[in-house]
């Protein structure tokens, strides 16, 4: 059992948490970073003394900075079929012991002590072992591999439902994606021309890469040459609930301007905004936004840029509360949020141009 544990951020001791008698998380700064740091999550923990507690929803009592460091959909999966064998469940895991089992692993720079978390620097499985070794853990439910404690180790803590593992590669650290069982064959190969094709249409997008010639890869960028990088989810950041539709992109606007106080900021998410309504990306959810702080709070590359759902579903973001939207609400967006609506215009017709080709 573990009822404290401490929150680090290169090498600077940022805060402690531990839980209240209810279940809920409580988190306090240290003096230290309330001297020389900032709020890590600001409207959840603004940089203030004293002891914060966390709603119970939608994080379980966790505060949503913190959630976003925690196991998720296909992190999860493995880590409770690697808990199984240890004789643990992982449902009775307060959100400190899932904490603790990211310990310096997890996404971003935020790193949890004490650090339970399983590494492995060795040179990895070839990614067929891995696609293999995935797909069957996947397929069964009662499967547990001999190589499930080097995907958990390689996996951190990453959500969504396909499985993916961290890799380094030409001193670069990368995400590789692995197909899930309702995905084609080729859903790397297709993943990849989309994020080209977004780079084409002017969204900042990482690194990507084709590995042997059909896993998906893209660039970290919570990982640079300086060390690690903060990165909040907007879901974490507004309390959002991720996997139900709760959101529609005025909010992500507002969120934009409110942190980046940067008009160039805005319009790269305008840029995401178009590219997901013409393609088809209904996975638009509130974890699939995220901000970056390095010197101040800047939107992130764009990620999980992919066709998704079958046409007519809806949009998990809604754009002017149409969760079908079309150009005429992305434009009467774009209005409301005093943008020029000549450029806007101009981008979305540009992007069509370009996005027709690959539909």
């Amino acid at each position: 059992m573990i009822d404290r544990i401490e929150i680090w951020m290169h090498d600077q001791h940022v805060g402690s948490m531990g839980l209240t008698a209810d279940g809920l998380c409580a988190f306090e700064y240290t003096p230290e970073w309330l001297r020389g740091g900032y709020s890590i999550s600001p409207f959840e923990l603004p940089l203030q003394p004293g002891l914060m507690i966390a709603s119970r929803h939608p994080f379980d009592g966790n505060f949503g900075v913190f959630a976003d460091s925690q196991p998720d959909g296909w992190g999860m999966l493995v880590m409770h079929r690697y808990m199984q064998q240890k004789g643990v469940n992982v449902a009775n895991l307060s959100p400190l012991e899932l904490l603790c089992l990211v310990g310096s692993n997890g996404r971003g720079a935020l790193e949890y002590r004490p650090d339970r978390g399983l590494r492995n620097t060795q040179e990895y499985l070839s990614f067929e072992q891995i696609a293999a070794e995935s797909d069957a853990i996947l397929r069964e439910d009662t499967y547990i591999g001999e190589h499930l404690e080097e995907i958990v180790q390689r996996g951190g803590s990453p959500g969504g439902a396909r499985p993916k593992i961290f890799i380094q590669r030409d001193g670069k650290e990368w995400l590789v994606k692995f197909r899930a069982r309702e995905d084609k064959k080729d859903v790397g190969v297709r993943e990849y021309r989309y994020s080209l094709l977004a780079k084409e249409c002017g969204v900042v997008m990482p690194e990507t890469r084709l590995f042997d010639g059909q896993w998906f890869g893209v660039e970290r960028f919570d990982r640079t040459e300086f060390g690690k990088v903060h990165v909040v989810s907007a879901a974490g950041l507004l309390r959002a609930d991720y996997r139900i539709p709760c959101m529609d992109y005025r909010h992500l606007f507002a969120l934009t301007m409110r942190l980046t106080h940067s008009m160039e900021e805005v319009w790269q998410l305008f840029r995401v905004m178009c590219f997901n309504v013409q393609i088809g990306n209904r996975d638009d959810h509130a974890r699939n936004f995220s901000f970056i702080h390095t010197d101040g709070w800047h939107l992130s590359p764009a990620y999980d840029l992919l066709p998704c759902g079958i046409e007519g579903d809806y949009h998990t973001t809604s754009v002017c509360d149409n969760p079908l939207p079309t150009k005429a609400d992305v434009l009467a967006l774009a209005k409301e949020q005093g943008l020029n609506m000549q450029k806007a215009e101009m981008i979305w017709e540009e992007m069509y141009k370009q996005t027709r080709q690959i539909r």
